[in-house]
């Protein structure tokens, strides 16, 4: 399996939704800055199982996160009728980064599970 690491910024609070068999998947994307002058690279991530419900309230719009995980690709029709590729990160470790204040946290700040 391959694997990939990828730190950013996410781009908008993460939703998370159940598979037919219950278990929760959380769906996130992550900016990732080429730098100046550069196009700035957008990942789509989802992360599984008990994670994905105890993580998703702390993965919101302009979190800094570092994750890692395998990629997987998937086609789709733009609306255009164009058939796209899309590359998908499946995520198996995620930590975020910066002081655990700079993180929304509905609740009281206690420490952040991983």
């Amino acid at each position: 399996m391959n694997q990939i690491t990828v730190a950013g910024i996410i781009g908008k609070d993460s939703e998370t939704r159940y598979t037919p068999g219950g278990d929760p998947v959380a769906n996130f994307s992550i900016a990732d800055s080429q730098g100046k002058d550069k196009d700035t690279i957008w990942w789509n991530c989802s992360i599984f199982g008990k994670r994905a419900e105890t993580l998703g309230k702390y993965l919101t719009k302009g979190a800094k996160v570092t994750v890692v995980g395998g990629l997987t690709q998937s086609k789709y029709t733009d609306k255009n009728g164009a058939e796209k590729i899309s590359l998908n990160l499946r995520v198996s470790e995620l930590a975020l980064q910066g002081k655990k204040e700079d993180h929304k946290d509905k609740e009281e700040q206690n420490d952040i599970p991983f």
